[in-house]
């Protein structure tokens, strides 16, 4: 179903023969109640106690609605021009084209979409004719085809068809541009309103069909700030231990989409409070479990506030290299294990960016004036007066250290003993990260190891990120970002605001 250079890759939607028995203009579906609030408080690991099936679904009404876009907010300008391109070719051939799933949320809810999925009664031989116009166009136009039907009752059918085969109510809702209508046959609409994930058909069942449904509840959760409705919430925290299935390329798309796209604090916390953290990521996991952070725990650390910096930089459209967040995590890493003067971290991120320029790091440390949070743990009150050749070996202490903490994230038996003192946590030696990403991120601080490596590195020139280098992995771009996201970590600009 994916696009490459708007390449399609389509599947036929036909109708159900037992279908039109379920084409009711009202339809009973077993779902929560309204009333969709919280999962139990927890601050330990799930427990098999805890694993009962403890939700009982009420039955309820929910009616087919048609929508005008107008009301909604909607307008053909909003749609991406690329994806206007292959919606009015369509058209233009008589075709019936929706838009369907996330992006109709996401413009509903005046949101930029990740990308724009096409649901069109073209064959694939019709839709496939686009490609060749379009190669220029964006990437993130994805197309499913349908069989036509005669009446507007099938019509209606396929479309229901199409709809129940969404993971969440919120993304089931199908937009027709042309006629400027909203359908919408699961409730999505309620859910919006009420900011709730929610799925289709039972979640139980629904995350048995499909695990990968589990971390996408989270990542659109995060993304939103929408609340899971009680038996999501449910059945994620029960069957967390379900993503261990998925395949490691899956996982770690999931995660990249989850850390990558401006909403990755928001993610780490669901992660944290479902209990999905320690089977993902128990190095952090651990951390938090250190710390005391419980699991609906609304203060901050260092590990979220670096990761809350990287939000402000990042957006749908506007995503980093995987790479990035996984330095992030090895940094991290490195100073929860041996914390550091911010003078020593300071200098490290300058040099970072500056391409191993350590005599230009320092003389710029000197002048930064900025208090450091010190409710940092990792960071430790600095040495008064530290001299070039101290401060030099404690950047390439650090620096060594990044190297053995990114090692460690990538070492299954390492992994395995990440939890070792909270036995009520599920056992986890996933290593989702590949050697070929292992490498590009170890690369990022390659610049910094000595003079000889700086060869051939180049620095960035100016302040203003270009995401297309940055998405791409351009490491001058990757550099930049993540000594700004560490400096603004460090020394946050509301502190001295603060003096």
């Amino acid at each position: 179903m994916a696009i490459s250079s708007v390449g399609f890759a389509c599947r036929s939607f036909s109708p159900v023969r037992t279908l039109q028995s379920h084409c009711l203009w009202k339809i009973r579906f077993n779902t929560v109640a309204a009333a969709i609030e919280t999962m139990d408080e927890s601050d330990g690991f799930a427990t098999d106690s805890d694993r009962q099936d403890k939700v009982s679904d009420e039955p309820r009404d929910r009616e087919w609605k048609q929508l005008n876009s107008k009301d909604l907010g909607l307008s053909s300008s909003m749609i991406a021009k690329s994806t206007r391109k292959v919606l009015n070719g369509l058209k233009s051939k008589g075709h019936d084209v929706y838009l369907v799933g996330g992006c109709v949320r996401d413009l509903i809810l005046k949101r930029t979409p990740k990308d724009f999925d096409i649901l069109t009664s073209a064959e694939l031989r019709e839709v496939s004719s686009f490609s060749t116009s379009a190669q220029n166009s964006s990437r993130n136009t994805r197309t499913e085809c349908k069989e036509s039907s005669g009446s507007d009752g099938d019509e209606d059918c396929i479309r229901l068809n199409n709809c129940l085969q969404r993971d969440f109510t919120i993304n089931g809702l199908m937009f027709d541009p042309y006629a400027k209508v909203v359908y919408d046959y699961l409730g999505g609409m309620e859910d919006i309103r009420k900011a709730k994930v929610r799925t289709v058909i039972h979640a139980g069942t629904s995350f048995h069909q499909d695990c990968a449904r589990i971390l996408r509840a989270i990542r659109i959760a995060a993304r939103l700030g929408f609340r899971m409705s009680k038996e999501t919430a449910h059945f994620i925290k029960n069957l967390s231990l379900l993503v261990q299935r998925l395949d490691k390329g899956r996982i770690l798309m999931e995660m990249n989409y989850m850390l990558a796209y401006g909403s990755a604090e928001a993610s780490l916390r669901l992660l944290w409070k479902f209990g999905i953290l320690e089977i993902l990521l128990p190095i952090q996991a651990a951390y938090l479990a250190r710390s005391g952070f419980r699991r609906r725990d609304k203060r901050t650390n260092m590990l979220l506030s670096l990761f809350a910096n990287l939000d402000k930089l990042l957006a749908p459209d506007r995503p980093c290299h995987s790479s990035l967040w996984i330095a992030i995590l090895a940094f991290h890493k490195a100073l929860a294990d041996k914390p550091r003067s911010p003078i020593v971290v300071a200098a490290f991120s300058l040099a970072v960016h500056n391409c191993g320029d350590i005599l230009e790091a320092v003389e710029i440390t000197k002048k930064i004036t900025r208090p450091h949070d010190k409710s940092f743990f990792e960071l430790v009150e600095p040495e008064e007066n530290l001299d070039f050749q101290t401060l030099l070996d404690e950047v390439m202490d650090l620096d060594a250290s990044i190297e053995d903490a990114l090692n460690q994230m990538t070492d299954a038996y390492f992994i395995s003993k990440a939890m070792s003192a909270y036995p009520q946590a599920p056992y986890s030696d996933l290593v989702f990260i590949p050697l070929q990403l292992y490498l590009r991120a170890g690369r990022i601080f390659d610049c910094v190891k000595n003079e000889e490596t700086r060869i051939g590195f180049e620095a960035k020139q100016g302040s203003k990120i270009e995401y297309g280098s940055l998405n791409s992995g351009y490491f001058p771009e990757i550099r930049h970002v993540f000594a700004r996201v560490v400096f603004d970590t460090v020394f946050p600009l509301n502190l001295s605001q603060e003096l």
